[in-house]
């Protein structure tokens, strides 16, 4: 098999959807041994910031002179971006022997009906932590039916939480609080984010009925979050004082979470989050490129997020900002938290058959329309001043593609 077929096989599966539930994965992973049964994971879901929390746990347990695995979704601009060993994305002959195996191993697996994408490259990137001494694995979607949910855990976290998904995850906060709580085990220790008051009820509700400890912030840890503060993490062994390397105010409290997460796992010390934190590197969170700042914001408490991460970014300097959306996202939201602070709008339709037409975003908020991404950014890097990218990780992708 070559990567072209194995592109053809994987991202064939995509027409069968989302199929949410435990029962087919629990087979597939018998079949191949329970590789996820292997080394210890730390498991992360929520609605934003659960991937640079990923990043900055994986990097600190690499400090500690640990063989990571990584497992984060979507990628932006490779595939083998999703499978991540020892801080690099697998080779696409590695991804290949991996499918192979899963092919080989679970006769079924390609077939009609057979296992969704996302089951899939699941399955290959616990095949690859055979390999790892811990892996750091982020759900998919949800938590509760997510095929990451097979992994039994040395310590699991909830990011921030907000409306996301709602066809599958259920109308309010508190459904989708409970979709993710499903990631608890009994006995094991969780850690969660600032949540909003009707999730964090459901999430310590869920906690006491699984026997979870779970540490929430401000009575469990602490952190500084002023940003003219020097950043420091409290836990109830750990004092942790070093600079997140991911830019923004809110990557403080994804800083804080991967803390919380790595004391709790008991994986590695406080020295190694200390420089694990001031060397993560993590692709479209605020990303600068020369004036341009990519960032995967794709939902409004992101885009808020961003929102007031920008004016010491932009130290007095107008900003432009290039934006696309995707159809299952609330753009108006995102634009009444960016537009205003932007001194021209560059609309353009992400690479996905669920992008909006730009043509009806500059109905909701005047700006230019642009016939691609590429274009979009062309004519914003044609003004003074910085240029921020953002509204849909497919759009981060293709601008971190376009940069040069």
């Amino acid at each position: 098999m070559d990567f072209a077929e194995l592109k053809q096989l994987l991202f064939a599966r995509g027409n069968f959807g989302v199929k949410l539930g435990l029962e087919r994965m629990r087979e597939a992973c018998a079949l191949l041994g329970n590789p996820e049964r292997g080394a210890p994971v730390l498991h992360v879901a929520g609605t934003n910031g659960k991937g640079s929390t990923c990043a900055f746990a994986e990097a600190s347990l690499r400090a500690a002179g640990l063989r990571t695995g990584l497992y984060t979704s979507p990628h932006l601009n490779h595939f083998c971006e999703r499978i991540r060993i020892a801080g690099e994305p697998i080779s696409e002959e590695r991804a290949c022997e991996l499918l192979e195996e899963v092919r080989r191993r679970i006769p079924w697996a390609l077939g009609d009906p057979g296992l969704t994408f996302f089951e899939i490259v699941t399955l290959m990137a616990f095949l690859a932590f055979r390999e790892v001494d811990v892996a750091v694995v982020e759900v998919g979607l949800g938590g509760r039916l997510d095929a990451t949910n097979v992994v039994v855990p040395r310590a699991c976290a909830i990011s921030a939480l907000g409306l996301e998904h709602t066809k599958y995850l259920g109308p309010t906060l508190a459904h989708i609080a409970a979709e993710k709580a499903g990631i608890f085990k009994a006995g094991i220790p969780a850690v969660t984010a600032d949540q909003p008051r009707e999730a964090a009820e459901v999430l310590q509700r869920c906690a006491e009925e699984m026997r979870v400890r779970l540490w929430r912030p401000g009575r469990d840890y602490r952190f500084e979050s002023r940003e003219d503060e020097a950043f420091w993490y409290g836990g109830p062994a750990w004092n942790v004082r070093a600079q997140p390397a991911l830019a923004g105010h809110h990557q403080r409290a994804n800083a804080a979470l991967a803390c919380a997460l790595l004391e709790a796992g008991g994986l590695c010390e406080a020295r190694d989050a200390e420089e694990g934190l001031r060397s993560t590197r993590w692709p479209a969170r605020l990303e600068q490129f020369g004036n341009v700042y990519v960032d995967g914001a794709h939902n409004p408490h992101a885009a808020r997020a961003i929102a007031q991460a920008l004016p010491p970014l932009l130290r007095g300097r107008p900003l432009h900002l290039v934006f696309g959306a995707l159809e299952d996202k609330d753009a108006a939201a995102m634009l009444d938290a960016l537009a205003p602070l932007a001194r021209s709008i560059h609309y353009c339709s992400p690479d996905s058959p669920r992008a909006v037409p730009p043509e009806r975003l500059a109905r909701l908020r005047p700006g230019q329309v642009h016939r691609n991404a590429a274009a979009a950014l062309a004519a914003a890097r044609r003004e003074t001043g910085v240029v921020l990218c953002c509204g849909s990780l497919y759009l981060a992708g293709e601008t971190r593609g376009a940069r040069d």
